[in-house]
């Protein structure tokens, strides 16, 4: 009989994503979004953008209450001495706009033979195109993504392989699947935390092993849904805290 410890520590397979002629539509629900504070012991805050003064960044995590939910249930199926470390939720427009041209700068360095397009197309890869327009709009921007990574029980990131945010093909999810022999560690890791935040109802992009998606576009175009329930939201920001949320 397969037991949960058997099921969170299964290989990450290759997802077939559905491939939809259009873009589901959204169908926002209201839900709030709330911000999480340090009363579940096993989860862990730190707002990346924040520490790296990115300008209007959030000194706070915000997501959609089901999101939050759905990771206090996701903990109930990781083995009690992990943690989860809490990077990113919800993404002010103008944090994502920044992030864009810096990974573009990051690229174009990176390498130098690129075109413009190709910049464009690799920045792609790691950071969402800053759009408000409901069929490309960067995911973070809805309440319903989160960036996170395993911890121990006082915090402590562990090994997943490559730095959050890292441009690099390591930090594609399964990429110690295919080259085990690496990092077994960073490889069982990153089952865990896949495995764990699945189960519940996330999607994972498969570019990048820390974002997992509920309820938004991107989670709807993975699992073939007509419908998204979280659309974008405009946040009113003073002093790198939301003084007020608007659903667009």
């Amino acid at each position: 009989m397969c037991t949960i410890h058997d099921t969170i520590l299964q290989p990450i397979e290759v997802v077939k994503t559905s491939i939809r002629e259009s873009t589901p539509a959204i169908c926002e629900n209201g839900e709030p979004i709330i911000q999480v504070r340090a009363e579940h012991s096993r989860i862990f805050i730190e707002p990346i953008y924040y520490h790296q003064k990115i300008p209007n960044s959030l000194q706070v995590i915000y997501l959609r209450q089901g999101v939050y939910e759905r990771l206090t249930q996701a903990l109930l199926l990781l083995p009690k001495n992990f943690s989860l470390i809490l990077y990113d939720g919800y993404r002010p427009f103008q944090v994502q706009q920044f992030l864009f041209a810096n990974f573009s700068k990051q690229i174009a360095q990176l390498f130098p033979h690129f075109t413009e397009q190709e910049v464009v197309r690799e920045t792609r890869k790691y950071v969402a195109y800053p759009s408000m327009d409901h069929a490309h709009f960067a995911p973070h921007l809805t309440g319903g993504a989160i960036d996170l990574t395993l911890g121990d029980l006082k915090g402590n990131a562990l090994n997943l392989g490559s730095a959050f945010d890292e441009i690099s093909e390591k930090s594609a999810t399964r990429y110690f699947e295919q080259h085990p022999e690496e990092n077994w560690e960073a490889c069982v890791h990153r089952r865990l935390l896949y495995n764990c935040m699945t189960m519940v109802g996330f999607t994972n992009y498969s570019e990048e092993w820390w974002h997992f998606d509920f309820n938004n576009v991107s989670s709807a175009r993975r699992v073939g849904a007509q419908e998204a329930s979280y659309g974008a939201v405009e946040a009113i920001i003073q002093d790198n805290k939301v003084k007020e949320f608007r659903f667009l």
